[in-house]
């Protein structure tokens, strides 16, 4: 029985749509642009600021320690200096569900919350920032589970039994195809009941003004909304630009050449081995004891498994399932390639920077070959393409975007692309995705990342990417060690940008915490 679905990338879209009343006649007359913000803190004219980039968070306790809280905790003594939070996606785990914003954000970050000293008194759509946290979705934020889950966990003793030792995080509802998280984070407009209220609303809160039209105020301690599933926001001088990459990480079609069926094939017998790999997993965990801490030892680490089982096989069917041409997401992706080209042309604009979930370059062993990676990795690759073609000289020998955030993939990882042969060369990444869930290792292949390019002279492999910095999963049994991590971004005054990052990271060796030192580095 499968455990999680997700919706079509043309449901997505349209839900999303449907929450923050896209094109409303009283939206558009007012000339709003329901893709920008202004973050009103009175700070956000100056050049020089910080920032944290936390991800991949949202999880509760695992017999008895709450990793997500230890990060939060390092975030305390930032949170002064800092003038907002970036979030890349998976919110909650397993299945975005409501029921978890209170575990698994409200009370981990209640600091960073207005009346967070009683955070049991805090409505998860009821949120009010006292620090901006500015997310973009995660693919489980997207998640939901069947009809026939809910109406079999609570009476079929092996499926609970099952549950318990994969440590989902279910509960009865899953994202409801993203409402959880949009009524957590958006201004959710399709509440609004009347259209007087609707005007009332609009003309309180869609007061700031961008070269595109008014658009929504976000002020910290009295309404912290983002406007839409994708957005962009000007502060120090620098376009920021978040993305909501679930719907344009569908994978391209497999070929249908001997060579594409024979991969076909590879595919499904993998998805065969892993399916036998989970069975293994399960029995093993039906001899342990949670009680005992050694055998609670063994179950994170079988849970941890599972989890990658499960991604494997995500990925496996989404291939399988790309029998014609991949729905995508060509309105955001147009929608980035026009704002790109608008801040270039703006000469008040010193820099950008992008956030995504997914990463266009990893190395994290579960998410390196995914097929979802490369299909992120292309489609932005195909947008900035087009923003080099139209700003011609304009660029000069500066990168299209000065930095790239992610989450995705459990790890902290610092990259930088070589000369790709196309617009996205030499640009710097950024994965923020260790703050809570299960931290990865990093695969065993090494630090330089290859693509395979074909052309009319044939296939030809070249590196796209090195990998300078990695924090992860290490070790086995006694010796192993899970740090988990966000960063802070400094950023500097003038142009070219240049940033100065700090790695954020508490490890758990056994049952100790301690806090790891990194130097800052300057990108």
């Amino acid at each position: 029985m499968r455990l999680i679905s997700e919706p079509p990338i043309p449901v997505k879209i349209q839900k999303m749509q449907e929450r923050v009343r896209w094109l409303h006649p009283q939206i558009v007359q007012r000339g709003i642009d329901q893709t920008s913000m202004v973050v009103d803190d009175n700070h956000n004219e100056n050049p020089e600021f910080s920032f944290m980039v936390i991800g991949d968070s949202g999880t509760k306790s695992h017999f008895g320690y709450h990793p997500q809280r230890q990060v939060a905790e390092l975030m305390l003594a930032h949170k002064d200096d800092c003038r907002f939070v970036l979030h890349t996606g998976d919110v909650i785990y397993v299945v975005g569900s409501h029921e978890y914003y209170p575990a698994n954000f409200i009370e981990p970050y209640r600091e960073f919350l207005v009346g967070g000293e009683n955070p049991e008194k805090i409505a998860y759509d009821r949120m009010v920032f006292n620090l901006p946290f500015l997310p973009v979705l995660g693919n489980h934020d997207y998640y939901d589970v069947p009809l026939m889950y809910r109406l079999l966990t609570g009476s079929t003793l092996r499926l609970r039994r099952m549950l318990r030792y994969k440590d989902f995080e279910i509960g009865w509802h899953g994202s409801n195809q993203g409402d959880a998280f949009s009524r957590a984070f958006l201004d959710y407009l399709a509440a609004v009941s009347s259209p007087e209220e609707l005007t009332q609303h609009l003309d309180s809160h869609y007061t700031a003004k961008t070269d595109n039209g008014r658009c929504l105020r976000y002020q910290p301690g009295v309404f912290t909304r983002i406007p839409n599933r994708y957005y962009t926001y000007r502060y120090g001088g620098i376009d920021f630009f978040a993305l909501d990459s679930n719907t344009f990480n569908e994978p391209s079609p497999l070929p249908t050449t001997q060579e594409g069926e024979l991969y076909r094939r590879e595919l499904q017998k993998r998805r065969q081995q892993i399916d036998q790999e989970e069975v293994q997993i399960l029995e093993m965990s039906d001899r342990l004891n949670a009680d005992n801490p050694e055998d609670a030892e063994q179950l994170d680490d079988l849970s941890a498994k599972l989890d990658q089982i499960n991604e494997v096989k995500i990925d496996i069917e989404k291939q399988l399932a790309s029998h014609s041409a991949p729905k995508i997401d060509f309105e955001q992706l147009d929608w980035l390639r026009s704002r790109l080209i608008e801040s270039w042309n703006n000469p008040e604009v010193r820099g950008r920077i992008v956030y995504l979930h997914h990463p266009p370059y990893v190395t994290e062993a579960t998410k390196w070959h995914q097929a979802q990676t490369l299909a992120v990795r292309h489609r932005l690759r195909w947008v900035f393409e087009q923003v080099a073609e139209s700003l011609g000289s304009l660029v000069k020998e500066r990168p299209l975007v000065d930095l790239i955030l992610s989450g995705h993939a459990h790890c902290l990882e610092y990259l930088r692309t070589v000369d790709t042969g196309y617009a996205d060369s030499h640009i710097n990444y950024i994965i923020s995705g260790g703050s809570g869930r299960r931290p990865r290792r990093q695969r065993a292949e090494g630090t330089e990342l290859e693509e395979t390019f074909t052309d009319s002279s044939g296939s030809s492999t070249r590196k796209v990417a090195d990998s300078l910095l990695y924090v992860g999963r290490t070790g086995y049994s006694s010796q192993k060690r899970l740090p988990y991590s966000c960063v802070r971004i400094d950023v500097h005054n003038g142009t070219p940008l240049k940033f100065t990052v700090k790695p954020l990271v508490v490890e758990r060796v056994g049952q100790y915490w301690f806090n790891s030192q990194f130097d800052p580095f300057v990108i």
